[in-house]
């Protein structure tokens, strides 16, 4: 109840951010309630039922990903004075997050629910019920159990993950934290190895065939199974190194005798990495894999190339990606407001804090995105022959 009662109050914003939420959990239900209609209308192929419930596990690592990331920057999870005197301590305020979070997915499980019925034409007097029922097994019935099951994945995975990720943590021994932002996060070593072994992975099943492809939807259909277990281990790998790369990119604006400016944007890069370099990796993945998919398919005509429920997938994991991409940009300024505050209060001119931004913002994406190209090319190199 009180989870309800402070998303009614929250500001406009957040609340959008939770909506965009709620969007991102229905859209994932709606393909795993798609999977269950393959299920029914196919009873023959369940090892294909299968594999296209596992293939739904991309878009719902996105989602989950980004309803952290929301649950994070929501102002009413934060401590604050006197909570604790009526019993709203870090773990209280760490159970409610877990619990605005359920409630938000749940509202859009349901929504997906209402919209699976829709198209099956159980549900009639609307434009366009029952336009999928023959996808969607509309002549078979609907087993409540399945479909609760499959509905409550979202919320209580979403839920599990807020409440570990906002879990209080204890205070570190040493008094000095002042230098944690001097140490090279120590994840570009396996990332790099990562990257290798899942580019060597994809090339040895390109050449040798890679045995039986996977019936997975749209144009996947028939990919070999090391091929796509390599773009998996190259995502990780991405992802683990992305925190490294970006604290390369401080030390790089600072070095050469900085100015105030560049001294600031390294600074500020450096001390950051570790918050927004995973999510900055999880989008050069997403993005690296979406130009190796162009780079074999593209030249293929006919407007369903991928199927809807790939491009469905696909939108999804791109949007929820760089959605949380933009809100751990956004807990990054609202944890450095104090310190932009004290400059202005000290007589830094404004514009010096806007360069600093452009900066950042020009050194990430001029060693990001060759890093995204060449990972591209390179994953559909082996396919192309």
């Amino acid at each position: 109840m009180l989870a309800l009662r402070l998303t009614r109050g929250t500001h406009p914003l957040v609340l959008a951010r939770r909506l965009l939420v709620a969007a991102a959990s229905a859209g994932v239900g709606f393909l795993l309630l798609c999977t269950l209609g393959h299920a029914l209308g196919h009873p023959e192929q369940a090892p294909a039922s299968t594999l296209r419930l596992l293939w739904c596990v991309l878009p719902l690592a996105a989602t989950v990903q980004f309803a952290v990331a929301v649950a994070r920057t929501d102002p009413s999870t934060r401590p604050r004075p006197g909570l604790s005197a009526i019993g709203l301590g870090p773990a209280r305020l760490a159970l409610l997050a877990a619990a605005s979070t359920a409630v938000t997915c749940a509202l859009g499980s349901a929504v997906a629910l209402l919209l699976y019925l829709h198209l099956r034409g159980d549900l009639t007097g609307l434009p366009f019920d029952g336009a999928a029922a023959g996808l969607l097994a509309g002549d078979q019935p609907v087993p409540l159990a399945a479909v609760l099951t499959l509905l409550a994945v979202v919320p209580v995975t979403a839920a599990a993950a807020a409440a570990l990720a906002l879990r209080p943590r204890p205070a570190p021994l040493s008094e000095d934290s002042e230098g944690e932002d001097e140490t090279m996060p120590s994840g570009l070593p396996w990332g790099v190895a990562l990257i290798a072994i899942g580019l060597a992975v994809e090339t040895y099943a390109g050449r040798s065939g890679g045995g039986d492809g996977l019936p997975l939807p749209g144009r996947f259909d028939g990919s070999p199974a090391a091929v796509l277990a390599g773009w998996v281990l190259t995502a990780i790998g991405l992802a683990t190194a992305g925190p490294a790369l970006v604290h390369g990119c401080g030390r790089l604006l600072q070095t050469a005798r900085p100015g105030a400016v560049r001294l600031l944007a390294g600074r500020v890069l450096m001390t950051e990495s570790r918050r927004v370099g995973r999510p900055l990796g999880v989008v050069c993945a997403v993005l690296s894999g979406l130009l190796a998919a162009a780079s074999l398919y593209g030249s293929d005509t006919g407007s369903d190339a991928f199927g809807p429920l790939t491009g469905l997938g696909a939108t999804l994991i791109l949007a929820c990606t760089c959605a949380t991409l933009l809100t751990a940009t956004l807990e990054s300024r609202q944890g450095r407001a104090p310190v932009t505050e004290a400059l202005l209060d000290a007589g830094a001119p404004p514009t010096a804090l806007r360069t600093a931004a452009l900066l950042r913002a020009g050194v990430l994406l001029v060693v990001f995105l060759p890093l995204t190209w060449a990972v591209g090319e390179l994953a559909a190199l082996p396919l192309k022959g």
